[in-house]
């Protein structure tokens, strides 16, 4: 299965990069769109598949990038979301590692993580929340254990016009217990057995373009085809 994703480029092909504007505007809403009927999926995944040097999405749309803990997501959308879209908006970079590295530096850095983990959580949805009242784009990480979260996001996006698109990355978990080493965390072998029977429904779902309502693409990386993507736009 490899069908076309939306406004994804090839390697090689120029991409022009959304220039900066003195302000940043708020989206106009758009109306509300009935969803197509089954979404895009691109499967960039396999040694034998032409690399993509960009992904290219309509502004004002969302994108979810999900997969296991240690795979990969905040280095992705640290590298190639860009600041602002098309149309000189900014885009909303929304992931939960800022708002635990923001309270580790404050004055509870001394207790547990464990103690204070439901306030970062409560601060990195209240983030997520003004990012999708601003209509702008938003990019969000998603650990890909709660479901909840993309039905969110789904409904906001139905609501007011927009596209939901998925980017997930399909690493082996002995790569992703790697990723967590070399940045220094680690997750309890039960909650990482949990990440790894949910994010294992979440690629049959993909492949099998079973997305939610609301979700108009999907697109299935594996670490190579993570390290030759080089862009995000908007535009």
């Amino acid at each position: 299965m490899h069908s076309e994703a939306a406004y994804a480029t090839t390697a090689g092909a120029a991409v022009p990069e959304p220039g900066p504007a003195p302000t940043a505007p708020r989206a106009t809403r758009r109306p509300a769109a009935r969803p197509a009927a089954r979404p895009r999926i691109t499967d960039l995944r396999g040694a034998d598949r032409t690399p993509r040097t960009a992904l290219r999405f309509p502004p004002g749309d969302l994108i979810v990038v999900s997969g296991l803990p240690g795979s990969g997501k905040s280095t992705l959308m640290g590298r190639v979301v860009p600041r602002r879209d098309g149309r000189g908006t900014r885009v909303h970079r929304v992931d939960s590692q800022d708002a635990r590295e923001r309270w580790q530096r404050g004055r509870l850095r001394r207790l547990p993580y464990t103690l204070y983990r439901p306030l970062v959580r409560v601060a990195h949805y209240l983030v997520l929340r003004r990012a999708l009242r601003s209509g702008a784009s938003v990019v969000v990480h998603d650990c890909g254990t709660l479901a909840w979260v993309r039905r969110w996001l789904s409904r906001a996006a139905l609501r007011d016009g927009r596209r939901v698109h998925l980017m997930l990355l399909d690493v082996e978990p002995e790569a992703a217990l790697t990723g967590q080493r070399a940045r220094g965390r680690r997750v309890s072998r039960y909650a990482f057995a949990r990440h790894r029977r949910a994010v294992r429904r979440l690629v049959a779902r993909a492949e099998a373009a079973r997305l939610p309502s609301g979700f108009g693409s999907a697109v299935l990386l594996d670490r190579a085809a993570a390290g030759a993507l080089e862009r995000v736009t908007f535009g």
